[in-house]
């Protein structure tokens, strides 16, 4: 999988370096390629945005630099995500589909976001043919100062999902959030007491089917009541 990110703060995505990500692409799974946006600018203090029409507080990003760097970024079979509040919630079931993709495209934004114009352009038939699809997508009901730590939470997900990334695989199958819907059950490790606190005698018995069973009656009850 190809990963492009474009963002005025190529910094902030140092995190790709390191843990699972830093390995997956050291050893070919992910390849990942951070693009300053401000280096497709032409003016002399580089300015990525402008007053927006209508009026109104903050600014908000030119698209025609946008454009500059996301054109050749699309080709074929890429999706492009916006990262946005007004976007459609990112999930586990999002992550798991766009695990699937060859080549994902992440648009970092900041102030009031990135002029509209830019995801009507990629959204158009000319860039459909091509297998190009738009995503505007948020990570949750609250405002950042910028896309970037949402690309990060957004490509973690993903790229955990990509055969080889992780070490037990079999950790997917036993995690938060998985395809049954429901949270994952508690966990504990040594010692069976901790400040006076005992690990549940069931998960000391080794009698493994009375084990899975308390597990999924765990998962079941456990935060599930707004599913």
């Amino acid at each position: 999988m190809r990963i492009d990110v474009v963002t005025i703060f190529p910094d902030y995505l140092a995190p790709l370096e390191l843990s699972l990500l830093g390995k997956a692409r050291d050893a070919g799974i992910v390849d990942f390629h951070i693009h300053d946006l401000r280096s497709f600018t032409s003016n002399n203090h580089h300015a990525v945005d402008d007053t927006p029409y209508g009026g109104g507080a903050g600014m908000v990003m030119l698209p025609e630099i946008w454009g500059l760097a996301l054109d050749p970024l699309m080709v074929e079979d890429t999706e492009l995500i916006i990262l946005t509040p007004a976007g459609e919630r990112f999930d586990q079931r999002m992550a798991q589909r766009l695990s699937g993709s060859s080549h994902l495209v992440f648009a970092c934004g900041r102030y009031e976001g990135i002029d509209d114009r830019v995801r009507q352009h990629y959204s158009t038939d000319r860039y459909s043919a091509r297998k190009i699809t738009v995503h505007e997508v948020s990570i949750g009901d609250y405002v950042l100062g910028g896309g970037e730590v949402a690309s990060l939470v957004m490509i973690e997900a993903i790229t955990r999902l990509l055969p080889g990334v992780l070490g037990n695989p079999d950790s997917l199958c036993e995690e938060s959030h998985n395809e049954s819907g429901y949270l994952e059950y508690p966990n504990f490790t040594k010692p069976a007491i901790w400040r006076d606190i005992a690990v549940p005698e069931i998960l000391l018995s080794g009698n493994h089917a009375e084990i899975a069973k308390w597990r999924a009656n765990m998962a079941k009850n456990r935060g599930n009541d707004n599913l």
